[in-house]
Order: structure tokens, then sequence, then C-alpha cells
């Protein structure tokens, strides 16, 4: 891998977190970082986690699914302000648990509990399908997500006859300015971009439902097939760029930001001698 792989290359970076970090290793190879934020803010709103969380405590369910290992520890924190910390300890020990994502998984070691279901893959659908083999008839769900609802998890477990499901989201997402949107939108359609860096779904989600609502969904996906490579960071931001049917893209084997420009160098350079 060369010194200057993104020589000249201009690579939006999409996230909120860590610009600073993934724009100096994107000038170290000779690109440019342009800063156009699609992740909103996250709010962590503790007032609303009281009333779920006495409730879990008091009563318990036969099957937690924890999703987020950020969300997870947030909620049990959040337990502890209140005085039923080891209470919301007990009942996760006593339910069946089902986690999604390695950091999820490295919460439950760090509290000694253990998963009767894991996925380390972090998508949704991998999730749904490990759990497909296992009997929700009558059992009550309480499910920890994180910024967004899951529907299509609720769903699948009400289909699977679960008596009662109860989704607790710890944080909101709050969507990204209009007018970054659109400026990224105009970019994006005008080719003045070369790579957009996806460090979450949720970017994903309020991008193409910018585009959907202006209706140039099809223009965008045309945009990211033939003109601006989409760059996500991991499985599960992968997996929502093939939702909306996005199929050229760049993923990184390794689920880190530094990993992801590395992959990003490498796919410009077997463009280029692929064009030699």
């Amino acid at each position: 891998m060369g010194i200057n792989g993104l020589q000249g290359k201009r690579v939006v970076i999409a996230g909120s977190r860590k610009t600073d970090e993934m724009g100096l290793i994107i000038e170290k190879q000779g690109g440019v970082p342009i800063i156009r934020s699609l992740q909103g803010l996250t709010m962590f709103e503790e007032e609303q986690l009281e009333e779920p969380l006495r409730r879990f405590a008091e009563q318990g369910s036969d099957w937690v699914i924890l999703t987020t290992g950020m969300g997870s520890e947030s909620l049990v924190t959040a337990a502890g302000k209140l005085g039923i910390g080891q209470d919301v300890i007990d009942r996760l020990s006593n339910a069946k648990i089902a986690a999604r994502g390695y950091k999820t998984s490295a919460f439950l070691k760090r509290n000694e509990l253990k998963a009767v279901v894991s996925d380390d893959d972090g998508t949704m659908q991998g999730l749904i399908e490990n759990l497909a083999s296992f009997d929700f008839e009558g059992q009550s769900v309480w499910i920890q997500l994180h910024g967004e609802p899951a529907p299509e998890l609720v769903r699948f477990l009400e289909n699977k006859g679960a008596a009662h499901v109860e989704s607790v989201l710890p944080y909101r997402h709050v969507p990204p300015a209009d007018a970054t949107l659109a400026m990224l939108m105009e970019e994006l359609m005008e080719a003045a971009v070369d790579t957009v860096c996806f460090t979450t779904a949720v970017q994903v989600h309020y991008l193409f439902r910018h585009a959907i609502a202006q209706g140039r969904k099809e223009q965008l996906l045309e945009c990211f097939e033939q003109q601006v490579v989409a760059a996500a960071v991991g499985k599960v931001t992968a997996e929502a760029l093939k939702e909306y049917g996005v199929t050229r893209m760049v993923v990184p084997e390794i689920e880190r930001m530094g990993a992801l420009i590395i992959e990003i160098v490498r796919y410009y350079e077997r463009e280029d001698s692929n064009e030699a």
C-alpha cells in the first residue's frame, strides 16, 4: 500500500465522532477529508428509563435482547443511580439473553452474564436468524435498542407468539441538519466527492430517507454505482446500504475506522492497476 494511495481523492466523513482522527489518516494518504456529519446528535434520555427499569427490576422478563454494548451499559448505570442496579443485574442473570455484536458480548462478560444466543456479525437480520429456532410462545421479551426502534425484530417476536414485547431506548438519534443533507446530495450528484465513509447505519438511513423524500433515490443509487464509492465501517453499516440497493461498496474485515481508510486505499490501488 502506497503512502499516497488517496492522492487527490475527496473523502467524505459522515460520522460525528473521531473526525479529526479519521481526517488525519486520510491526509496522510494524500486525500482531502470533508466532514459532512449525518449522525445527528445522540441524546441520552435517562428520565425516560426510570419506569421501564423499575418495572423490569420488579417483574423481570423471560427473554432479554441486548443490541448494543453502550446501550446495555447505560441501562445498568441508570439502574444504579435509581438504587436498583443489583436488582436489574439479577433479573438479567435469570433471563435468557440474546446479544448482538461483540461490544454487547463484552458488556456481558464484564458483568458475569451469559447469552444463550450471540450474533457476532452485529446485524439485526443475523440476530433474528439465530433466534428463529427458539420458542417464544407466551414469553415476555425485553429489548434494549439504541437510537431507533426495530419494528422487524418486534414483528418477528410477535409472529413467534411472544405474549409481551417491550422496547427500551436509552438513546435517541436527533436528525442531522437538512442543510448538511442537501449539501452532500448536491456534491454526490455533481461527483464533487470520490468516497463517502459511513461509520454507522443511521447515517445511511438519514441520507437515503432524504433522497427518497426528494424523489432522488434512484439518482443516489446510480451515483454510488457509477461515480462515488460507498465505504462502510462494518457489517451492520454495509447491511443498511444493501437494504437501499447499494451493491458497490468497500467494507474492511476489521470493523475500525483506520481499517476502513486502508481498505479504501486498496480499492483505489486495484482500480488503478486494472486501468493500467
